[in-house]
C-alpha cells in the first residue's frame, strides 16, 4: 500500500502503544512499536541513527518523545512528524494536522518542517498540547503580568506562535465563566497544593508551585505543506 505517489519518505514511525497505527503495510515506512509514552531505552537508540521521527499516538506521546530530545540535547537536529491516534488531539488542532491517519502520515514523512514554539517546566517535563490547573487558589504571573490573584476554575496553557512563546487562559469564575487570556514567553503560579495536568496525564503529585516557559529552540515540527 502506498500513501501518496513519489513519497519521499524519511524517518521511522514510531507508534506508541496498541492503539497507535503502526503502518506496517504502508510500502517503504520503516515502523517499530513501542509502549505508551516511551523513554529512554526506546527512544535512544533510534536518535543516532534517524533525524526525523514520527510519533503515532497521544500528544502525551509526543511529548514523552520530546523530553528524550531534549534530553540528548537534539532538538534542533531531529524534525518530529506526528499522526494523533485520536481526532481530539491538542496537538493536531492547534498545528492544522490532517485528523485522518493516512493523510497525517503523508504530511508527517514528506511534509515542511515549520517550527513551534516548545513549552518546557520547571521539573524536567514538555508541554507540547495543552497545560491545565483545575481549581487552583494562587498567585500568578505570566511575564511580568498578573495572571491570578486569587481563586480560579482552571487555568489552560497552550503553546501559541503568533507571540512570545505561549498563550494562558484563565477562567476565575464556576458559575458565570469570563476567561481572560495573556500571552507571555512564562508562566508561574505559587498556590495551595494542586496536581498540574500536561498533554491530559495529572502529575503524579501536589505541588505548591509550578511554571512552564519558552525553551530557548523551537521544536521541529513537520506540519507545512506535503
Amino acid at each position: 500500500m502506498t500513501v501518496t505517489e513519489d513519497l519521499r519518505v524519511r524517518g521511522i514511525v514510531v507508534a506508541c502503544g496498541d492503539d497507535a497505527a503502526g503502518f506496517e503495510e504502508v510500502d517503504d515506512v520503516e515502523s517499530i512499536r513501542v509502549p505508551s509514552r516511551p523513554g529512554k531505552a526506546e527512544i535512544d537508540p533510534l536518535l543516532g541513527e534517524h533525524d526525523h521521527l514520527v510519533v503515532s499516538g497521544t500528544d502525551a506521546d509526543l511529548a514523552a518523545v520530546v523530553v528524550r530530545l531534549l534530553r540528548k540535547d537534539a532538538i534542533s537536529g531531529v524534525s518530529v512528524g506526528f499522526v494523533p491516534s485520536s481526532p481530539d488531539s491538542v496537538v493536531g488542532a492547534l498545528w492544522g494536522l490532517p485528523k485522518t491517519p493516512l493523510r497525517a502520515l503523508a504530511l508527517a514523512l514528506r511534509g515542511e518542517v515549520d517550527p513551534v514554539p516548545l513549552i518546557r517546566d520547571d521539573v524536567g517535563g514538555v508541554l507540547v498540547g495543552r497545560g491545565q490547573l483545575r481549581l487552583v487558589r494562587g498567585v500568578a504571573y505570566a511575564d511580568e503580568q498578573v495572571a491570578l490573584r486569587g481563586p480560579a476554575a482552571s487555568i489552560e496553557v497552550l503553546p501559541d506562535p503568533g507571540g512570545p512563546g505561549m498563550a494562558v487562559r484563565v477562567v476565575k469564575g464556576t458559575i458565570f465563566k469570563r476567561p481572560s487570556t495573556l500571552y507571555s514567553r512564562a508562566f508561574q503560579i505559587g498556590c495551595i497544593p494542586t496536581r498540574p495536568v500536561r498533554d491530559d496525564v495529572v502529575f503524579e503529585r501536589a505541588v505548591n508551585k509550578w511554571t512552564w516557559y519558552r525553551h530557548t529552540e523551537d521544536l521541529r515540527l513537520v506540519r507545512g505543506a506535503g
